[in-house]
């Protein structure tokens, strides 16, 4: 079996799609398929950019040419859905991408109780979250603020170590607000949005309201995010492959 013969037979058992992190951590699994190179995941990059065969749906996320028409709906939205739904099933995707993260670093995972039902790549958000509610760490006047954030990973000792806000159009001052009222305690915050809006962000997070927070707020990149997923996904296999 060639190399982009496993891509492909990986995708299809998986429905038609995948994530790159996904997709690194099971072509080498396929039986018969033989990688030489010192670099198979670049491998993988390189054969999912063969528009013979695949093509890009979102950041980090292929799918099968054959399958374009019969991919499911949260996956591949028509072209007459609202943008406003398609935004949506983007906002989600990235949520679960980061979750996806945290499980692999190994922290407990929480999304808000409002999107655990929204569907992830042929799963629902909640299914892959660790964490059931948001934990009582601090006054319960936090908690309710912070608890509609995107995505939080908690450490072992249940204290947030990073939150996450999904920005596609809102107002990013919103969540630079909701992060600042853990300007107390040891967390990092990071705004992932398109990169058009890094500029935006800067500007937002200059305010002098922010400046509690101004060195541990950073901005991420769609595609910084995916990337990150992918590589992520490639430690996990050479962990596994050295039992580590």
């Amino acid at each position: 079996m060639r190399q982009y013969e496993a891509v492909i037979k990986v995708m299809e058992e998986n429905g038609g799609y995948a994530t790159l992190g996904f997709l690194n951590q099971n072509v080498l699994k396929i039986a018969g398929c033989e990688w030489k190179t010192k670099t198979p995941f670049a491998s993988i990059r390189r054969i999912v950019q063969d528009e013979r065969y695949f093509f890009k749906i979102r950041p980090g996320l292929w799918a099968l040419n054959s399958y374009k028409n019969k991919l499911p709906f949260d996956i591949l939205p028509p072209r007459d859905v609202p943008k406003q739904r398609q935004e949506e099933f983007n906002h989600t995707y990235f949520q679960g991408i980061i979750v996806e993260i945290g499980n692999l670093k190994k922290y407990e995972t929480f999304v808000p109780n409002q999107d655990k039902n929204n569907a992830y790549l042929g799963k629902k958000l909640g299914e892959i979250t660790t964490a059931a509610e948001c934990y009582r760490f601090t006054y319960e006047h936090i908690i309710q603020r912070i608890r509609s954030v995107d995505v939080i990973w908690f450490n072992v000792r249940k204290m947030p170590t990073m939150l996450f806000e999904v920005e596609h159009s809102t107002d990013i001052k919103n969540s630079l607000s909701k992060f600042v009222e853990l300007q107390d305690f040891y967390t990092d915050f990071r705004i992932v949005a398109a990169e058009i809006r890094k500029k935006e962000f800067e500007a937002k997070l200059s305010l002098e309201v922010f400046r509690p927070i101004h060195n541990r707020a950073k901005f991420l990149s769609y595609d910084d995010v995916s990337s990150w997923h992918a590589r992520m996904n490639e430690l996990a296999t050479l962990e596994s492959s050295l039992a580590l």
